[in-house]
C-alpha cells in the first residue's frame, strides 16, 4: 500500500507541476499587460486598463515618442501624431491623474527608452493648484512598475487578469480579431453639445466674491508641484523635447471660476508654472485659451472640461504648426489677453440659448 501512496502522490504532484508549467507558458505567450516581453505579430491584443498596461508599454513597444495626460489626453491617435511629427508613437494616458503620476510613469519610460526623444504632455489646468503629491487612485499595480521577479505572482496568479486579459487575448487571437490600435486605446466617443454640456453642470446661482491673490503659501504650493512634477524631470532628460500645452476647457469650466471668483487666483497660478516651464529649454509650452473659437461652441464638449476627438486631432496640427507657442518674447502679453477675455466675458450670455 505504501509505494502505491508514494507512486500516487509522486503523480499527482507532476499533474500539478505540469499544469502549473502549461498555464505560466499559456500566460507568457499571451501577458496582457507586456510585462514580460513586447507583444507577439500572432497574438491579438485588447489594449485596456491604463495603469496596468501603460508601464509594459513602456518597457517593451518601439517607439521614439509618448502621448500622455489625463482623459484630455485620451483621444489622441497615434497615426495622426506619426504623420504630423515624423516619429513613431505610442499613447499612454491615466484618467484622472494628478501630475506626479503622469511625471513618474514618464520618468520609468525616459529612463528604459534611449530611443524616447518627444514627449506630447497634457497640463491641466485644475490640477496646477493641488499639492505636488496629489492622487486621486490608490489602487496602483506597484508589482508590475518595479523590476522585482518575486512580486510578479500577484501578476501571474491573478484571476482577474486571466479572466480578462490572457482568456480574452487567447479569444482574440483564435478568432482572428485585430488587436486594439493604439487610436482606439483609452478614447471615447460621446455626444456633445450644450444639452450634454448643461447635464452635469451644477453651476453656482450666485456670483461668489472674488477670491484673495494668491497667498504665499499657495504660490509656493504651485511652484513645489511644476518643480518636481515637469522641471526635474524635463532638466534631468535634456535630450528629449517636451510638447506641454494647457488643456482648453470649454467656457463653462471658465464660467465655473468666474462665479467662484478664482479666475484671477488661477491666472496667478499659470503664470508662475509658465516662467518656470519657460526656463527649461527642452519644452516647448502651448496655451489655448485663446481658441475662444474652440472653447465657446460647446459643440466641441460633452462636459465642461473634456473635448471632443477632433479637437484632439486639431491640437496636435497646431503644435506641429508652432501656433499657439509661449515664448519669453510673447508670455506676458498671452497672459494679458487671457485674462481680460475671461474676466470680461458675458457668462450670463452662456444660459441664454
Amino acid at each position: 500500500m505504501i509505494p502505491n501512496a508514494k507512486k500516487w502522490f509522486l503523480t499527482c504532484m507532476m499533474a500539478l507541476l505540469g499544469t502549473i508549467a502549461v498555464m505560466l507558458f499559456v500566460f507568457w505567450i499571451f501577458d496582457p499587460y507586456f510585462h514580460f516581453h513586447k507583444p507577439f505579430s500572432f497574438v491579438s491584443y485588447r489594449l485596456y486598463d491604463e495603469r496596468y498596461i501603460n508601464d509594459g508599454i513602456s518597457r517593451h513597444f518601439e517607439y521614439d515618442t509618448i502621448l500622455t495626460g489625463t482623459s484630455m489626453a485620451q483621444n489622441f491617435k497615434t497615426s495622426e501624431t506619426d504623420v504630423l511629427f515624423g516619429v513613431q508613437s505610442v499613447k499612454e494616458t491615466f484618467s484622472g491623474a494628478g501630475y506626479r503620476e503622469l511625471s513618474e510613469n514618464l520618468e520609468r519610460a525616459l529612463r528604459r527608452n534611449r530611443n524616447l526623444k518627444t514627449v506630447i504632455w497634457t497640463m491641466d489646468a485644475n490640477a496646477i493648484l493641488r499639492d505636488k503629491d496629489y492622487t486621486d487612485y490608490d489602487a496602483y499595480p506597484t508589482y508590475l512598475y518595479d523590476d522585482n521577479p518575486w512580486n510578479d505572482v500577484s501578476y501571474v496568479f491573478n484571476k482577474n487578469i486571466w479572466y480578462h486579459g490572457v482568456l480574452n487575448n487567447l479569444l482574440m487571437t483564435l478568432t482572428g480579431q485585430p488587436s486594439t490600435t493604439f487610436d482606439e486605446y483609452s478614447s471615447w466617443e460621446k455626444e456633445t453639445g450644450y444639452e450634454y454640456v448643461m447635464a452635469t453642470y451644477d453651476r453656482w446661482e450666485e456670483k461668489a466674491p472674488e477670491t484673495p491673490p494668491l497667498s504665499a503659501a499657495d504660490a509656493e504650493m504651485v511652484r513645489e508641484n511644476i518643480q518636481q512634477n515637469f522641471v526635474d524631470l524635463v532638466k534631468k532628460y535634456p535630450d528629449t523635447t517636451f510638447y506641454i500645452f494647457y488643456t482648453p476647457y470649454s467656457i463653462c469650466w471658465w464660467d465655473f471660476m468666474n462665479q467662484e471668483g478664482m479666475i484671477n487666483w488661477y491666472l496667478d497660478a499659470e503664470l508662475i508654472a509658465t516662467r518656470m516651464l519657460l526656463e527649461c529649454p527642452n519644452v516647448k509650452l502651448y496655451n489655448f485659451h485663446d481658441r475662444y473659437d474652440i472653447i465657446t461652441n460647446l459643440d466641441n464638449y460633452r462636459d465642461k472640461e473634456h473635448y471632443a476627438a477632433h479637437v484632439n486631432s486639431m491640437i496636435l496640427e497646431w503644435m506641429a504648426a508652432g501656433d499657439g507657442l509661449v515664448t519669453k518674447e510673447n508670455y506676458m502679453e498671452r497672459h494679458e489677453q487671457e485674462k481680460q477675455y475671461y474676466l470680461n466675458y458675458d457668462y450670463e450670455g452662456i444660459f441664454q440659448e
